[in-house]
C-alpha cells in the first residue's frame, strides 16, 4: 500500500502515520496532548517528539491538564533535567501556561473540543494533495486559531505549530490522495 512519503521515515512515524495522523480527535486529553507536543516541536523534527512521546506521558502525568496547571518550580527544575522530554525552558513553562489556558477555554466553551473544531466548522477538511510538496506550512485557518489562541494566553501556537495541530488532530485531512489513508479516513469521517 502507499503511503505518505514521510511516514516511511522510521517504524514510529509509520505507526504514527497508520493509526493517528489525521484521525478526528474529540477527546480533551488527547487535544490537549497534540497541543503540548506540537508546541515541544517547535525548531525540531516530529520524529524526536514521536520518540520522546512516552517520556512526555509520564512527565506530564498523562497530559492532566489540571495538574499540569498546578505545576511550581520545584516541578520545572525536575522537568527541565528529565531526559526524557525536550529541555526548554521556555517549552516546559509553556506547557504549565498552555494547561491554565486550556482550562479557561473549557470552562468558557464547555470542552476544548467545543472551541478548537470551531475553526474547521466542526467537520474535518479533506485536502486532495498530490504530493507532500503541495501541503501548506500554514493556511489562513491556522492563522485565525493561532491569533485566537494567543489571545486567551497560549504559548508556542504560532500558525504553522497550529497548522500541524490540525493535521495532527484530523482537523484536516492532508494524507496525499495516492496514500491510502486518505481514502480511508475521508471515508470515515466525512
Amino acid at each position: 500500500m502507499k503511503k505518505c512519503t514521510w511516514a516511511l521515515s522510521s517504524p514510529n512515524e509509520e505507526q504514527y502515520h497508520d493509526h493517528e495522523w489525521g484521525v478526528p480527535v474529540h477527546d480533551d486529553r488527547l487535544l490537549f496532548e497534540f497541543l503540548i507536543l506540537e508546541g515541544a516541536q517547535a525548531g525540531l523534527s516530529w520524529s524526536t517528539i514521536l520518540n520522546k512521546r512516552d517520556g512526555y506521558k509520564n512527565a506530564f502525568d498523562n497530559f492532566d491538564a489540571e495538574k499540569i496547571a498546578r505545576y511550581d518550580d520545584q516541578k520545572t527544575k525536575a522537568l527541565l533535567a528529565n531526559p526524557d522530554i525536550v529541555r526548554n525552558r521556555l517549552k516546559v513553562n509553556a506547557a504549565v501556561i498552555n494547561a491554565q489556558a486550556f482550562l479557561n477555554v473549557q470552562q468558557a466553551f464547555g470542552s476544548f473540543d467545543e472551541y478548537i473544531w470551531q475553526f474547521v466548522d466542526n467537520k474535518p477538511r479533506h485536502n486532495a494533495w498530490k504530493n507532500a510538496a503541495e501541503v501548506p506550512a500554514f493556511t489562513r485557518t491556522s492563522e485565525l486559531m493561532s491569533k485566537d489562541l494567543k489571545k486567551r494566553g497560549f504559548k508556542f501556537v504560532g500558525n504553522t505549530i497550529c497548522y500541524a495541530y490540525m493535521q495532527a488532530t484530523g482537523m484536516v485531512n492532508d494524507h496525499t490522495i495516492d496514500c491510502y489513508r486518505h481514502a480511508e479516513i475521508k471515508r470515515n469521517y466525512p
